[in-house]
């Protein structure tokens, strides 16, 4: 859903033109400040950086004014692209060790749907790690950070036989 709405915000600003803009559609910064915040900040790390409605407003503001230099034709492709990715119908045919990683905040790959846990019993040799929610995590965001998984990913280096 938040894919689609991205991609509504931006086809649907009288600055897009049909993809024949002079400038960058307004509502493309707008719709990627919103799905960041909204998918890519962990509840509590969120809560942390803004505790009060004046914080806020400055962390959005302070995001609002960051440089963000993505033509608008490109984003909308790259997020076209991924609508209909599913890897679910392939995932016995894995043979090389896995380790999937998620957090519990994550947002756009909730863990609380259950999905990962169901799917990575599939995968021969597969492994789940969940990191735990913490002001130091940051949602979906929490699996660009190796020190939350280092560790999970030596061990399966150890175990997994070398070429």
């Amino acid at each position: 859903m938040l894919r689609r709405l991205i991609i509504d915000s931006i086809c649907k600003d009288p600055g897009y033109n049909n993809g024949d803009f002079t400038s960058q559609p307004a509502a493309m910064k707008m719709a990627a400040v919103f799905f960041g915040i909204a998918t890519n900040g962990g509840t509590l790390a969120l809560q942390s950086l803004a505790p009060t409605r004046e914080a806020a407003d400055k962390l959005l503001d302070d995001r609002l004014a960051a440089p963000f230099n993505a033509d608008a034709n490109d984003y909308l492709y790259q997020w076209e692209a991924s609508r209909d990715y599913n890897p679910s119908p392939r995932l016995e045919r894995i043979s090389a060790a896995l380790l999937a990683i998620n957090a519990a905040d994550d947002e756009r790959n909730p863990p609380e749907t259950g999905i990962m846990e169901c799917e990575i019993k599939r995968v021969k040799g597969g492994k789940l790690r969940i990191i735990a929610a913490r002001a130091e995590t940051r949602g979906h965001g929490t699996t660009g950070a190796a020190k939350f998984w280092k560790a999970d990913l030596d061990e399966l280096l150890k175990k997994t036989p070398k070429c």
